[in-house]
């Protein structure tokens, strides 16, 4: 039994409440559609049932628990959005087959044994192998459906899942609907415009500008309304006030509507549900490594992503080696030849002077070169990596999905980018241009850069509210790193302070070229620029303070509800 009693729904931006005063009663084994004019309160009805939009008053039952106090099981709950949350590159079944993961343990045979059940149950079987991206409209809302029926829900919430289908496949998927409640025992709500198929629920429920208009069996819908045809409720519904229609409806005789004890509510078949044993959340690790294995597959199968990602790693290093191809020059003496007039020695220590100068641009550059090219990488990798995905993000949380757990596969996926970016640049650049130095001493601050700037444009990306946005920060972040780096022209002392400890790109050059510390080289950049260096231990912690920071911004960023 679903039991809400004076459920008001207020949000600052907004003058008029978005729900009040919804009073209902759906038993078990119900099918019930909830149907008004756009911009009624349909979905927010439901996503306020699911515990999305938490209501500001009132009360929401299920089962005899007040949700407020605990809320509904990942495992009770299937809820099933306007958007697809199947992924395109997927087939029916590897989509079924890691929202299964996700969402219950067991083991393999378990996993393939629930995602067989539900493609029967939903008339998939045939479409197992057959991508996501290729499906009609109404093959992929029973995918939809059977993403969330691999947990056995005994509450159904479906938001306009027929919408936009052919008169064929709306009828199809409103009889899938009808039997999943009836043939389960359970409660299935479908928000919807169509009033077509009336036939097939148990109940409608009528919605005015967030008022309950009406909330009884669709045998009596028209007489209620005093129209000829369903259709004409909506014009009906525009001739009075929603405050008019919503206490004609309080004030209507008990039995039109459905009250708790209700015949319709069939007890045993709910107590039957309840004694049933409960699949339980796979832990941390599980579904970490099932959103690490999801992420690999659907990087492997994007060719445009997979060709940008190899230009990248191929053509940046040739970039940086195309000031260096012949390797870095000699550095030469000047011969201090007493016997050389004063003339000659001008000359001499002139020339000394520019090569010196010359060199340690040179030097210098090459090591910026490389970190800002690395800064690029690591924003590539991960700015959209959140909010490109957020509303399947969204879902999974919903269906029981740690935040936590998400980050660790994102962080797993991205970690092995960043390994073969930073090693690809540090072995390439080093073998063209002939670097001296500790190779190891080296890796390390472009692996921490990487990974810093990987981890910080994942957490604009995990609290971006477009993907534009997030494209916009990231590139914001990159682009202010040569500048404030301090590298080509120095910054004042007093800023220089203040802006150098959040400059990833300053900490990395400086940790490169502190393995050029027992070379030549290490001299002559010091003498033309003014900026001062770091040690290289101070420089590897404060990037990996860098990179603590951006994945802890982001597991908040992803821990919070961003429903769009």
């Amino acid at each position: 039994m679903l039991s809400l009693e004076s459920v008001e729904l207020t949000v600052p931006s907004a003058e008029a409440p978005l729900l009040s005063g919804i009073t209902l009663h759906l038993p078990g084994g119900h099918f019930g559609a909830i149907v008004g004019p756009s911009g009624c309160g349909k979905s927010t009805l439901l996503k306020t049932i699911a515990g999305i939009l938490p209501h500001t008053s009132g009360t929401i039952r299920w089962r005899g628990r007040n949700l407020d106090d605990v809320d509904l099981d990942p495992h009770e709950l299937g809820y099933v959005p306007q958007f697809t949350c199947a992924q395109s590159r997927l087939t029916v079944g590897e989509n079924l087959t890691y929202a299964t993961r996700l969402r219950r343990e067991g083991d393999a045979g378990v996993i393939r044994a629930e995602v067989e059940r539900v493609e029967e149950e939903t008339g998939l079987t045939d479409l197992h192998d057959r991508r996501a991206g290729v499906l009609s409209g109404g093959q992929l809302r029973r995918l939809g459906l059977a993403m969330e029926l691999t947990t056995n829900p005994s509450l159904l919430l479906a938001d306009e899942v027929t919408s936009g289908l052919d008169p064929k496949s709306e009828e199809e998927i409103t009889a899938l609907l009808a039997s999943l409640a009836r043939q389960s025992g359970r409660l299935v709500l479908l928000v919807t415009h169509s009033l077509r198929f009336l036939d097939q629920y148990d109940s409608v429920t009528v919605l005015t500008e967030g008022r309950l208009a009406y909330g009884a069996p669709p045998g009596g819908l028209t007489s209620y309304f005093n129209v000829p045809t369903p259709e004409d409720v909506y014009p009906a519904l525009g001739d009075r006030a929603a405050s008019a229609w919503a206490e004609e409806w309080r004030s209507s005789p008990a039995d039109l509507g459905f009250e708790i004890g209700a015949a319709a509510d069939d007890l045993s078949s709910e107590l039957t549900r309840q004694e049933e044993p409960k699949a339980s959340v796979p832990g941390f690790l599980p579904q970490a490594l099932t959103w690490f294995s999801r992420r690999i597959k659907l990087f492997a199968r994007d060719r445009a992503q997979v060709f940008l990602q190899l230009a990248l790693l191929l053509v940046f290093p040739v970039v940086v080696t195309l000031f260096a191809y012949q390797g870095l020059p000699a550095v030469r003496n000047m011969t201090m030849n007493p016997d050389t007039d004063v003339v000659q020695q001008l000359r001499e220590s002139l020339a000394y002077t520019v090569q010196s100068s010359r060199i340690g641009t040179l030097v210098s550059g090459l090591a910026m070169f490389q970190v800002i090219l690395l800064a690029l990488m690591g924003s590539n990798n991960s700015a959209r990596e959140v909010v490109g995905e957020r509303v399947i993000l969204e879902k999974e949380k919903l269906a029981g999905l740690r935040p936590g757990a998400a980050l660790a596969g994102m962080a797993a996926f991205l970690l092995l980018l960043v390994l073969v970016q930073s090693a690809w640049m540090t072995l390439f650049v080093r073998a063209v241009c002939q670097f001296p130095g500790d190779l190891g001493g080296q890796f390390l601050p472009f692996l921490l850069l990487t990974a810093a700037m990987t981890s910080l444009c994942l957490a604009i990306s995990s609290w971006a509210a477009t993907s534009e946005q997030a494209s916009l920060g990231s590139l914001y972040l990159v682009g202010f790193q040569l500048p404030l780096s301090g590298a080509i022209l120095a910054l004042p002392d007093f800023l220089g302070l203040m802006i150098r400890p959040v400059i990833s790109a300053y900490w990395a050059w400086s940790g490169y070229l502190q393995t050029l510390k027992d070379t030549r080289f290490y001299d002559l950049v010091r003498a033309i620029t003014e900026t001062p260096l770091a040690s290289a231990q101070i420089a590897l912690w404060i990037l990996t303070i860098h990179l603590s920071l951006g994945l802890i911004l982001a597991y908040f960023g992803l821990r919070r509800s961003d429903w769009r």
